[in-house]
């Protein structure tokens, strides 16, 4: 990785082809129905740079935090890169949390405005409000630029759930576009002349980067489907000549079962979100004759662990540390080595600035020179990192990471449940789904059980199957037993 420059802007970054090369296209929309609407990188910026200008003049102020709850439409990304040239700091978080789920994160960011589109919930409380509408409203005011500056100065905030139990704001610097550079050789393989192909909504945070920010800031073309079902990716690809895909491995699952043919232009597949079971690997392999490249991340410090074209990961590992990325396995007991909880070096320029709880920006929380991550992995004598799980009781949904707090909070708040407990449960080798275990006089109804949680949480932190036990297994302190639940649920649907 080169030296981070001393003045820098993400926006700019991102759009640096739009001088270059105008006319270029930076995007292909995929509407629903197959129709198509093309974004030069002429227009994108463009579009970023009015609807900064329209920002500023509604308010927004150098430094304001601004929540975005925007649809899967291409104003997400074009909102997100506006307020950065306006000054401000977007702020973004999944479009299908509840209206609890949303108020308790704005309780953390406390944005200076809110950006809120029909549809999408919103949080209680008098924050200002800026309708989506008003932005798009005609103005007289002249496009604003980007304003290079401190490189460690706030760029943008990302959500994930933590062993709090509820999910957390996470706060990064503009650098951490910079760094991913990192990526371009160490997992995309990307080139300018990619068309890159990500299967996830506009607004989903693995989409808004590896979909469409890094394609553009090499030149390349992002292709989104704003409106597609798992047989209808291999279409896409042969038919938009996709030379790179990208998703999550469940969506690789479901879409395998639709493969009907090769497709002259892919060199390969990306894979994130979760572990990608071999079984898919190897399904991918033999119907493209490509590699799917994996990587691992997390919301503080995106990707920094991957197989890529150049440097394919060996049999039962993850990859290498990207370019320039410095890594350790911390024991407690025996310090850095081999076998521990994967950290990254906390001078890592992708790293976040920290956590904001009620508006303010917590110490970050590090070992030494280290960013522990709570993943337990090997790193073997060649570099190479095995994942062997996580520290904690994660639970992984889909490609979310959701933690069992929250599945337990909103069981809680059933009248009829005394005990209740969330964890991921492997249905098949290739595939976890969320499983509530609660205790109760009788068995409940499933049916009004996921309509009691859909009020309380995101569809993709709902449990897909409800199971009635006389009790829970507890220890001597009343600590829950989760790894004894797994096994008596394991047994149980044997």
């Amino acid at each position: 990785m080169h030296r981070l420059p001393q003045t820098f802007h993400l926006a700019a970054h991102v759009l640096r082809f739009a001088d270059k090369e105008p006319d270029r296209i930076a995007l292909v929309r995929v509407a629903p129905h197959g129709k198509l609407e093309e974004w030069s990188f002429g227009r994108l910026a463009a579009a970023v740079y009015g609807t900064a200008a329209r920002l500023s003049g509604l308010g927004v102020r150098p430094g304001d935090r601004v929540l975005l709850r925007i649809g899967n439409t291409i104003d997400f990304p074009v909102v997100f890169l506006a307020v950065t040239v306006a000054g401000g700091v977007p702020a973004i978080a999944s479009a299908t949390l509840t209206v609890p789920e949303i108020t308790a994160l704005a309780n953390d960011i406390r944005p200076a405005h809110v950006v809120v589109a029909p549809g999408v919930s919103q949080p209680d409380g008098a924050w200002p409000r800026i309708p989506l509408g008003d932005l798009a409203k005609s103005s007289n005011l002249a496009p604003l630029s980007p304003k290079p500056g401190d490189p460690h100065r706030p760029g943008y905030i990302v959500t994930t759930s933590g062993t709090s139990g509820r999910p957390q704001a996470v706060l990064h610097a503009h650098r951490a576009i910079w760094a991913r550079q990192s990526m371009v050789d160490g997992w995309y393989g990307l080139r300018h002349d990619d068309r890159v192909l990500h299967a996830g909504a506009f607004n989903w945070t693995y989409t808004l980067g590896t979909g469409l920010l890094d394609p553009w800031a090499a030149g390349a073309t992002a292709i989104i489907p704003e409106s597609a079902e798992s047989q209808d990716l291999p279409g896409l690809i042969q038919r938009h000549c996709a030379t790179i895909f990208a998703s999550a491995p469940g969506v690789y699952r479901q879409m395998l079962r639709h493969w009907t043919g090769a497709s002259d232009a892919l060199r390969h597949g990306l894979s994130a979100g979760e572990k990608l079971a071999d079984p898919i690997r190897s399904d991918w392999e033999s119907k493209t004759g490509t590699a799917i490249h994996e990587a691992f991340g997390m919301s503080e410090c995106s990707t920094f662990v991957s197989g890529a074209p150049r440097r394919p990961a060996p049999a039962g590992a993850i990859g290498y540390p990207q370019p320039g990325r410095r890594i350790n396995a911390l024991d407690p007991d025996h310090g850095p080595g081999r076998t521990g909880t994967l950290a990254i070096a906390t001078d890592d320029p992708g790293l976040m600035l920290g956590y904001l709880t009620d508006g303010v920006l917590d110490t970050l929380p590090v070992s030494g020179p280290w960013f522990p991550t709570g993943d337990r992995v090997e790193i073997r004598e060649d570099g190479a990192v095995s994942y062997l799980g996580r520290e904690d009781d994660m639970m992984n949904a889909g490609g979310f990471r959701v933690s069992p707090l929250e599945v337990e909070a909103a069981l809680a708040d059933h009248p009829e449940i005394r005990d209740a407990a969330a964890i991921e449960f492997a249905v098949k080798e290739t595939a976890s789904i969320i499983v509530a275990c609660y205790v109760a006089e009788t068995v409940l109804d499933e049916a009004a059980l996921s309509s009691h949680m859909s009020e309380r949480l995101a569809p993709y932190k709902l449990p897909r199957r409800f199971i009635h036990m006389d009790a829970l297994p507890r220890g001597a302190n009343g600590k829950l037993l989760r790894r004894a639940l797994r096994r008596e649920v394991r047994d149980d649907q044997a």
